[in-house]
């Protein structure tokens, strides 16, 4: 495993730093150690010299998915451009979070990066105990959908509105497959939680995003290899967790948007629909799920966009622009104009507008 391009320097505990991505900033937040020692997650935002000129009064954080880290400046570009202050969170053991005694992405419940989130949230002022008036929208991509779908099912009142780019909320083989690997995948977490299992990923999506193939992106492949990580049997079991708690039905108390490729592909052989359509989930699978999150769904099926829809074709990602701002200016609106004090009353009021103050003269 190769290190972070970027080492954290010895201020990066007490403030921001630069980021690797230019006009960026991040800032480590130090976490409870578990068996492997040292544990960080890190919060990344743009550089910013003053509020935004049409500041919507929202701040947003972003999770990225398995495999994965923020890359994707252009998703900052578009809600900025909304006036939301947008934030990326880095998990642990993950991107710019990774250190070099880590397995890669390994937890053993998705309960564990509740300390992440709140680190992170706290950070931005949106902690329990922080009084504001800025409101908060939270994003999870793939994995990173399914934490914060959990996280804000079991913290109502926290959140208000949750985004997820193709949640992971159903396995790809669905219920009967889940139930026919489960007790096997159990048993070896039980015995070997961090051995490795056998990895089925043959870099098809890497090729459909990455610079360095057929895509248009550019990833750090220290961070995002082509062919993923190997997952361990523990991490495994808790992905299992969360898409049985799912199955059982959330009461997320939010507004929900669900943003999903219209078609999947799987992949068996490289195909060019892979270069639009989701070849990581069962897109359909993962649809029936989206009723089950809340009272207040909306999904919205984009034709021709990859796993990650941010990163589908110019065209495609305009649709997803499009979708998203439909729905957050529904759900999200500006808030009221503060009222007016009031003015003088009765006898004031009257005196008030026959005799205006005078201006006293130099």
């Amino acid at each position: 495993m190769q290190e972070p391009l970027v080492a954290p320097g010895p201020t990066a505990a007490r403030g921001w730093e630069p980021d690797l991505l230019e006009g960026y900033e991040r800032r480590t937040l130090e976490l409870a150690p578990d068996f492997e020692g040292d544990v960080v997650a890190t919060l990344v935002r743009p550089r910013r010299d003053a509020p935004p000129a049409d500041d919507a009064g929202v701040d947003l954080v972003y999770v990225h998915g398995w495999t994965d880290y923020f890359f994707q400046t252009h998703l900052a570009d578009f809600w900025e451009g909304l006036g939301v202050r947008f934030h990326a969170l880095d998990l642990r053991k993950y991107g710019r979070s990774l250190r070099p005694h880590h397995t890669p992405g390994f937890v053993t419940s998705l309960r564990t990066y509740d300390e992440d989130i709140e680190a992170a949230l706290a950070e931005i002022g949106h902690g329990p105990r922080d009084r504001t008036d800025r409101r908060l929208v939270l994003m999870g991509h793939s994995t990173g959908g399914l934490v914060l779908s959990l996280w804000t099912h079991h913290r109502p009142g926290r959140a208000d509105a949750l985004i997820l780019n193709s949640p992971w909320l159903e396995f790809q083989t669905r219920k009967v497959g889940r139930l026919v690997l489960e007790p096997s995948i159990r048993a070896q977490a039980a015995i070997a939680p961090r051995s490795h299992l056998v990895n089925l990923d043959l870099g098809f999506y890497a090729r459909s995003i990455s610079a360095r193939h057929d895509g248009a992106w550019e990833v750090d492949p220290a961070w995002r290899p082509d062919d993923g990580w190997r997952t361990t049997p523990a991490w495994l079991a808790a992905i299992f967790s969360g898409h049985d708690r799912v199955s059982r039905g959330l009461s997320i108390d939010v507004p929900v948007l669900v943003l999903l490729s219209a078609r999947s592909t799987p992949p068996v052989r490289w195909s060019d629909e892979m270069m639009r359509t989701d070849t990581v989930l069962d897109v359909a699978g993962v649809a029936a799920r989206v009723p089950q999150l809340g009272p207040l769904t909306t999904l919205a099926r984009i034709d021709g966009a990859l796993h990650d829809v941010t990163l589908s074709a110019p065209e495609v990602r305009d649709a997803v622009w499009f979708e998203t701002t439909r729905w957050f200016r529904a759900y999200v609106p500006p808030l009221p104009a503060p009222e007016p004090a009031p003015g003088p009353r009765g006898w004031r009021r009257w005196f008030s507008g026959r005799f205006p103050a005078r201006t006293p003269r130099g």
